[in-house]
């Protein structure tokens, strides 16, 4: 891979640039193995992967604070690890089992976690986005200096409900930073077949929401653009958006042959703009790391994962029981 200039702030210390790949690394080796168990018939039903968005997730959550809240759509295996989630609970939570962190009921798009304010995990396109908003008056109303961050794609960035939502968020001041995760396909339609915007974030303007364009493929870029953000709903000054130009390496769900684009088109991006790679380069080009060292991080994670694997496996399916609980609140 050749070398490419980081967008985000070149004083980027040694144990940062490590966290963020050993974060990232753990999102991809955790979703390929979601993707091995899905193959297997151990996960049933949806299953989207984030193999290729991880410097995305990443990026926004080291801006975060403790108490700030997240809430996404269905392609949330990566939020959730990259929130603290254990990912022995999220791996058993895929597989429909007891240990999983929704008692394998929520399984891969319906997960959620009050102690890590993580909200879900949404089947529905766009749902989650007035649901976030609501997280965010809340802490208006609280007065409490937290921020909620509102995933979704530049598919669901067409619903009508995201802009019912933009404008509740401007007009009440709501801090709420609008994550746009443009992975340019939507389910299987691109951008240019389905929109005539030249940005998403720009749709703000109309409302009076400002935000910007992100290299979502730069891990300090997400990130400098996270802390402006972050500062901007902090500050008391309303919504902010946040358009994050990013690129699914995998179907839009397992069941998805990805037809409407050519293997060379992923190959290209993979060899050339991988967010992984990106932040290997840095640490080697640095001095920060050896290949060696690099080497040692990821056969940790593959171990964690592995465990991860082997709870779910283990883990005893719900009791019918289970069917009448925690339906309501």
């Amino acid at each position: 891979m050749a070398a490419r200039k980081s967008a985000g702030k070149s004083n980027t210390s040694r144990e940062e640039l490590l966290k963020y790949y050993r974060e990232m690394l753990l999102i991809r080796r955790f979703e390929e193995k979601a993707g091995q168990l899905y193959g297997m018939g151990l996960i049933g039903g949806f299953c989207h992967l984030y193999i290729g968005q991880e410097a995305v997730v990443v990026g926004l959550e080291a801006a975060a604070e403790e108490g700030d809240k997240r809430i996404t759509s269905y392609r949330d295996h990566g939020h959730m690890l990259a929130c603290g989630m254990d990912p022995k609970g999220v791996m058993a939570e895929l597989t429909g089992r007891k240990g999983g962190l929704s008692k394998g009921k929520g399984g891969s798009m319906h997960m959620f976690s009050k102690e890590k304010h993580f909200y879900g995990g949404h089947g529905i396109v766009g749902a989650q986005v007035p649901l976030g908003a609501g997280l965010a008056f809340a802490d208006k109303y609280k007065d409490n200096g937290r921020v909620t961050f509102v995933y979704f794609g530049d598919g669901a960035a067409n619903q009508g409900q995201v802009y019912e939502t933009y404008n509740m968020a401007e007009l009440w001041d709501l801090p709420v930073i609008f994550v746009i995760e443009n992975n340019q396909y939507a389910m299987g339609t691109s951008m240019k077949r389905s929109t005539k915007s030249v940005t998403l974030f720009g749709r703000g303007e109309a409302y009076g929401i400002p935000g910007e364009q992100v290299d979502g493929m730069d891990v300090l870029a997400v990130k400098a653009a996270s802390e402006k953000a972050v500062a901007h709903c902090r500050a008391g000054k309303g919504p902010y958006i946040l358009e994050v130009m990013t690129y699914r390496y995998r179907g839009h769900s397992m069941s998805d042959p990805a037809k409407y684009r050519s293997r060379e088109e992923v190959q290209k991006m993979r060899e050339e703009r991988d967010a992984i790679e990106h932040v290997r380069e840095l640490l080697l080009q640095g001095g920060h790391a050896t290949d060696d060292d690099l080497k040692a991080i990821d056969k940790e994670i593959k171990a964690v994962v592995n465990e991860a694997a082997e709870f779910a496996k283990e883990s005893p399916e719900p009791a019918l029981d289970e069917l009448w609980t925690d339906i309501y609140a």
